[in-house]
């Protein structure tokens, strides 16, 4: 389909992902380059979606039992070196205060990358006996990790997230929250997203510095690259043992708890854009858009206004009552003085799923025309029903959308059993690629070095299946997910 109107000057997404990436999010107002290299502004349509998600997640996580604390925005450089494996993880990141109240510091403050190190310094003064136990906290702040290449909102040197730290008197307990994490995100993506995931584990080589294991679920966006769309850590005993936290537990012993952290940020705004967006500009899931109709009049005349505006009147009298899957219905009516097809083009590239049209001969008729941003279809709607039908029809458009995702995911997943395979595939076609791996860093580093492919998880549902490994040949048990990443 042309492109009309400002959307003519959007990059063409097949051509230059990246390009009519950042098109989208400038044009939609969605967020604005800042003065500080690397960061960026958020602006009240981008934070509009931020804030959907996470209040989501904040009541999958409340729902857990979590609660949300505060920790300091500065680390003092001594704990952040505490944990050898996580700051050599984070070091080249950190930003460093040397310099405050016009002196030099005599120690430096990191401006937190993560909160590990601070948390386990504190509460190792809350801990004291398993009745302590678990600790489950909960932050919403921001981070700031210096980022060399940029891009707003999917890797910005301060962004922000949710992260979570919670402390077990068990290994059993914390694995169990580990999954708590993942499956919180799992639904945020799934079900408020609409955004289809795979769930897994990381690589050695992939995992959280200072961690034992991580898990994570990772998406396919529309340019069929990866995007890691969160992350739940086993951090063990590590966090405990570098701040000597530890516990009198039932058995009159003293232990060091187990710990476990997870994480959100605001590069799933960057996933809702790349994993349903087309040549107009966005697609959103109605669950997650800021708004889900807008009501575009139509007339010529100032007759035509006025009976058009009275039509409109007594239909928003019973849209104010409707209640969606995400709260009461979120709707617009756009008066401006913009033309029809201005408007059209306008509300399609920020991607709200209905578009209302009504003018004199539907106010005659008594219904409208109800557009469905993800495919354009047309059909006469009934005024007087319609406050009736809307919370099914964007019910249904959710879960069409998610449905899209998913079918393009599957279509673009491939079963690769040869490394030559696996070159051409990841050449021609890129995607998801399921292929043997023998567990050695080594191969994995080849075939990154070589290919700029990476073991995104090895999934949880994958089966066992045996096969050779792709660079040394050696057995695979079963197939791991290779793809290139953002």
């Amino acid at each position: 389909m042309a492109k009309t109107g400002f959307v003519s000057s959007i990059a063409d997404q097949s051509e230059d992902f990246p390009g009519w990436y950042n098109d989208v999010v400038l044009k939609t107002e969605m967020a604005s380059y800042s003065p500080v290299r690397g960061c960026m502004i958020i602006r009240p349509y981008g934070y509009a979606i931020w804030e959907s998600m996470r209040d989501e997640l904040d009541r999958h996580i409340k729902r857990t039992g979590h609660q949300n604390v505060y920790f300091p925005l500065f680390v003092p450089r001594s704990l952040l070196e505490k944990e050898a494996e996580h700051v050599e993880g984070f070091n080249p990141q950190v930003a460093w205060v040397t310099h405050a109240g016009g002196e030099e510091l005599s120690e430096w403050l990191a401006i937190r990358p993560t909160s590990e190190a601070i948390i386990a310094e504190v509460v190792k003064d809350w801990i004291q006996s398993y009745r302590d136990l678990p600790l489950l906290m909960n932050l919403w702040n921001n981070v700031v990790r210096w980022e060399l290449r940029t891009r707003l909102f999917l890797r910005t040197a301060e962004f922000l997230w949710q992260e979570a730290h919670t402390f077990h008197a068990t290994e059993a307990g914390a694995a169990e929250n580990v999954a708590i994490g993942l499956e919180a995100y799992r639904s945020v993506s799934e079900d408020w997203l609409a955004i289809p995931v795979v769930r897994g584990r990381k690589s050695r080589a992939e995992t959280f510095p200072g961690a034992d294991y991580s898990h994570a679920i990772e998406a396919m966006m529309r340019d069929k690259r990866a995007l890691q769309a969160g992350t739940s850590h086993m951090l063990g005993q590590n966090f405990a043992k570098a701040a000597d936290i530890q516990f009198l537990d039932v058995d009159n012993v003293r232990k060091h708890p187990y710990g476990t952290s997870w994480g959100f940020s605001t590069r799933m705004v960057g996933a809702t854009i790349m994993a349903h967006g087309d040549e107009s500009g966005l697609v959103l899931p109605p669950n997650a858009a800021p708004k889900q109709l807008v009501i575009v009049p139509i007339f010529r005349t100032e007759e035509d206004r006025t009976a058009v505006a009275a039509a409109i009147d007594a239909l928003t009298a019973t849209l104010d009552g409707v209640t969606t899957a995400s709260g009461p219905l979120r709707y617009q009516v756009d008066w401006s003085d913009a033309s029809p097809g201005f408007k059209y083009s306008h509300w399609e590239l920020r991607g709200v799923p209905f578009r209302l049209e009504i003018g004199p001969r539907d106010v005659a008729s008594g219904q409208g025309v109800l557009v469905r941003r993800v495919d354009r279809t047309k059909e006469p709607a009934p005024l007087a029903g319609l406050a009736a039908e809307l919370p099914k029809r964007l019910a249904d458009y959710q879960k069409a959308l998610f449905q899209r995702a998913l079918d393009f995911r599957e279509a673009n997943t491939h079963s690769v059993d040869t490394y030559d395979d696996f070159k051409a595939t990841l050449e021609a076609d890129g995607g998801f690629l399921m292929a043997p791996w023998c567990g050695d860093a080594a191969c994995e580093k080849q075939i990154n070095d070589e290919t700029g492919a990476t073991i995104r998880v090895i999934p949880f549902d994958s089966p066992d299946e045996a096969g050779k490994c792709l660079i040394d040949g050696r057995p695979s048990e079963r197939r791991v997910l290779f793809a290139k990443a953002y």
